[in-house]
């Protein structure tokens, strides 16, 4: 089929593909190269027979790919061409040709192992980079820093999608060497590379998801890379300060939590720079640790959210920057916060994590409280984190026989409690347990006779 019917079918292809029923026969290497053939990418004849995972085959796909002009505006595949019936599928230079190019790329890393070392050796590394810049419209002012323009309009949706492919196919194909150092022909190309990352946190596109999804990805990319990640951690850390409030909380959130603590665990340098934003040194604790707009308020404050992913992942960077010390985890969060990651832990004990999942290796420098919270340090309840007044003995001026009375009314209470147990109700009231579950019973009943009325009606 030739031109829109072509379209009509690989689109419909697009909708199949979601279903993963019957996704297997179209990820096999005849379909993959046929798809390939049609949009104008490789140009070898197609295979009646699958290749058994032989690599060959794709040889001719990722020369052309890594041989192409993608991201080059300067260049024209337009020239000297006739349009053969493909249209916008042809042109590996035209915005669609560019996107389907980019998108096979990244099924095909993503499918086939042993391409990724491959691609990386053709040039992908500088390829996906050239692409970013397109996309980005990067401007460079200095030879590792991007011109910020506030006045520039917004990423288009074309341009976003592109950039976000580089990305993806960007992980895949460095993804096992991020915790390498780089090779020193390499050192040059990954800080330029660090740069236009670290412009794309700061870029705005027409649609919000697409700028999410955009930073999403550039901190999926540089989460282990040990040699630029200090290129970016000052505006991740702006990042998470901006978007602390305000809708989609956990999917921004999430992320970039993530990122600040997987870095602190590798990164001895970015843990103390972390600490000294989001943790400085405890002077006052007149106020509850969740209480307040400082990062250390507003990480707390997540803790205890009711998304057990993101109160989590909050509470996991905390507990890094801590060290992983339960004592210091305490004192900066309150007992009654870090019960939640201590639990999950098995520390609620107090003693300190012998093993960390990530095999993580801390200092053993000490946590030195400062003049004025050793003043303060007797008084600070560790439940709440905060300096409470003291309160008055309640048993201050009874003659012992109203404390012995007082001691069994107590006592004849817990009694009462453990025989049926209490709960709140939904005005927030303690009540026995028992008088809940009549009334749920009583609820359940009327909503079923309900439903039986609707049905014969």
């Amino acid at each position: 089929p030739q031109g829109r019917v072509l379209k009509a079918c690989l689109r419909s292809l697009r909708i199949l593909s979601r279903d993963k029923k019957v996704l297997g026969p179209l990820i096999t290497d005849r379909a993959l190269l046929t798809l390939a053939h049609l949009g104008g990418i490789s140009h070898a004849p197609v295979p009646k027979e699958d290749t058994d995972g032989d690599a060959d085959p794709y040889n001719d796909i990722i020369q052309a790919i890594s041989e192409s002009k993608l991201g080059r505006a300067d260049e024209d595949d337009h020239d000297g061409e006739e349009d053969d019936g493909f249209g916008e599928f042809q042109s590996a230079s035209s915005p669609c040709g560019q996107f389907y190019a980019l998108r096979l790329m990244f099924l095909l890393t993503a499918l086939r192992p042993e391409l990724r070392a491959q691609l990386k050796q053709e040039g992908g590394v500088p390829l996906l980079t050239t692409v970013l810049e397109k996309s980005l419209s990067v401007q460079w002012k200095e030879q590792y820093e991007v011109v910020l323009n506030p006045t520039a309009p917004p990423i288009s949706v074309e341009d976003s999608q592109q950039a976000q492919e580089a990305l993806k196919i960007l992980f895949n194909i460095t993804h096992s060497t991020h915790t390498q150092d780089p090779e020193e022909g390499d050192a040059s190309l990954y800080r330029h590379l660090a740069a236009v990352l670290r412009h794309c946190l700061m870029v705005s596109c027409e649609e919000e998801e697409a700028a999410d999804e955009l930073k999403g990805l550039v901190l999926i990319n540089i989460v282990d890379w040990k040699h630029y990640v200090m290129l970016v951690i000052c505006d991740v850390f702006n990042t998470v300060a901006f978007h602390m409030q305000g809708e989609k909380v956990k999917e921004r959130l999430t992320p970039v939590l993530n990122l600040l603590t997987e870095c602190s665990r590798a990164h001895r340098d970015t843990r103390h720079y972390l600490r000294q934003q989001i943790l400085p040194p405890l002077r006052d604790a007149s106020t509850k640790p969740e209480e307040g707009k400082t990062m250390r308020n507003r990480l707390v404050r997540l803790m205890t959210n009711l998304d057990t992913e993101l109160k989590h992942c909050a509470a996991d960077l905390l507990f890094v920057l801590c060290k992983e010390s339960v004592r210091r985890f305490v004192k900066y969060t309150g007992y009654g916060n870090a019960a939640g990651l201590l639990a999950t832990r098995g520390l609620l004990g107090g003693q300190r994590s012998k093993a960390t999942s990530s095999g993580t290796q801390y200092s053993s420098g000490s946590d030195s409280d400062t003049e004025e919270y050793r003043q303060i340090k007797d008084r600070v309840n560790p439940v709440t984190g905060q300096v409470e007044e003291e309160q008055p003995d309640p048993m201050e001026g009874m003659t012992e026989e109203e404390k012995e009375e007082e001691a069994h009314r107590l006592i004849s209470l817990f009694n009462k409690l453990s025989k049926d147990p209490m709960a709140l109700n939904e005005e927030g009231q303690l009540v026995p347990l028992s008088e809940l579950r009549d009334l749920s019973m009583e609820e359940t009943k009327s909503e079923e006779e309900h439903d039986d009325l609707e049905n014969v009606e």
